[in-house]
């Protein structure tokens, strides 16, 4: 399994702030641009929270094997790998929509003076953060589930290296 990619999650995070700060100029040009749900950070924000828990659960039992202690209890490579599936997933979801308010709530700093706009871009803010913060959780998440690196040399079966 791959790791993510620090370098394409800020590319799907600037691409969707862009064309999502256009997008709410043009929708806002044309009527009304639709309002930031106060929803959106607290979803995000209960996503983190389940998978930096998942995080400190997997921790937890694989230092207890690493230990060898009694009442360890194995950890399921298949129910490791779906969680970090779904670290991933999350990550990359999460780029995109902070992206995406992260647009929206710039685009929403020139209306800060109308207050249903200031609490929008409140809400887009928290969003952003919150976005952050599953990515932040995803990738630790990742590196807990990582296996130990294999030496490059012994995929080599003793066989001495191509110059």
């Amino acid at each position: 399994m791959r790791e993510l990619r620090i370098r394409v999650l800020v590319g799907v995070f600037i691409v969707a702030g862009i064309l999502s700060w256009a997008g709410a100029r043009l929708w806002n040009a044309i009527g009304t641009l639709p309002s930031v749900p106060l929803a959106a950070p607290i979803v995000l924000a209960l996503i983190a929270v389940v998978l930096l828990a998942t995080a400190l659960s997997l921790r937890a039992r694989f230092k207890a094997q690493r230990e060898r202690r009694p009442e360890a209890k194995g950890v399921d490579p298949l129910m490791a790998a779906r969680a970090v599936v779904f670290g991933q997933a999350s990550a990359l979801v999460a780029a995109l929509v902070a992206g995406m308010y992260g647009g929206t709530g710039v685009f929403l700093l020139e209306l800060l003076d109308i207050p249903a706009r200031r609490d929008q871009a409140v809400y887009a803010g928290f969003s952003v953060a919150a976005g952050i913060a599953v990515i932040a959780a995803a990738i630790f998440l990742e590196r807990v589930c990582r296996l130990p690196e294999d030496d490059e040399d012994n995929h080599n079966n003793g066989a001495a290296s191509p110059a």
